[in-house]
């Protein structure tokens, strides 16, 4: 039964990401960014929507009381593509995320993410990546956009840990802009490269903000860096009514 869930919002996904994805790439030509920000919402409610019936997927959020109402970065766990989905529909719409240039390739989902204006690096040019994150960052932090950072740059499974890329931590150490860190357990449900989605209530926590002034940018790196991981290890991991 988990399977045929599984497949069923498999295909939801699909045709979604076609039909939002298709008239996102059309309109983002010709819209103001607001009206594209509200149709990506939309399109990532109905996901969780859609998972919340056809899988029995659901979640609940820890700490919204952290959320400022003033532009800051995220840096948040990854997992699975469920946090692809949620933090859409979760954060503001007014944001920006730092992914990898490949996804821009992808037939109509490419077409629609450039729409959002996303800062899209080459992972493989080093120090020119890190150059365009930062002066990219500051100046849509600088217009209003909330940044988000997956700073493990790939998903990573549940119980594993990987290294923090530095670029988070070193644009909010010299926008002076805040980190809120988000931690969750979104792979025990839904695994990385997995078709099978399980039921069960995925957890999220927003942490409170990460000042940046008056620290290095390696001091701010390990204070994400702890806070997130220590909020995951706490979480439960394993699906269902079980606990670790």
């Amino acid at each position: 039964m988990t399977l045929l869930r599984s497949l069923a919002y498999q295909l939801f996904l699909v045709l979604s990401v076609a039909v939002f994805g298709g008239t996102i790439a059309v309109l983002g030509r010709w819209v103001p960014f607001h009206i594209i920000g509200r149709l990506g919402r939309r399109w990532a409610l109905l996901n969780l929507t859609a998972l919340r019936l056809l899988c029995r997927l659901d979640y609940r959020i820890q700490g919204l009381e952290h959320l400022p109402t003033s532009t800051c970065i995220v840096l948040s766990k990854h997992q699975s593509a469920w946090e692809t989905i949620a933090l859409r529909a979760l954060l503001p719409m007014e944001q920006t995320w730092v992914l990898k240039r490949e996804l821009l390739r992808i037939p109509i989902l490419g077409s629609a993410l450039r729409q959002f204006r996303p800062i899209a690096i080459d992972r493989a040019a080093g120090r020119l990546a890190l150059k365009q994150l930062l002066t990219d960052g500051q100046r849509l932090l600088d217009a209003g956009r909330w940044v988000v950072i997956f700073p493990e740059g790939t998903r990573v499974a549940p119980g594993d840990h990987g290294s923090y890329n530095i670029g988070g931590a070193l644009l909010a150490q010299r926008s002076g802009y805040p980190i809120i860190p988000i931690a969750h357990n979104a792979g025990v449900f839904w695994g990385r490269r997995s078709l099978i989605k399980r039921p069960g209530t995925i957890v999220v926590v927003i942490g409170p903000a990460i000042i940046g002034v008056g620290k290095s940018a390696q001091e701010i790196n390990r204070d994400a860096e702890i806070w997130i991981e220590n909020t995951v290890a706490s979480l439960p991991m394993v699906s269902g009514s079980a606990r670790r």
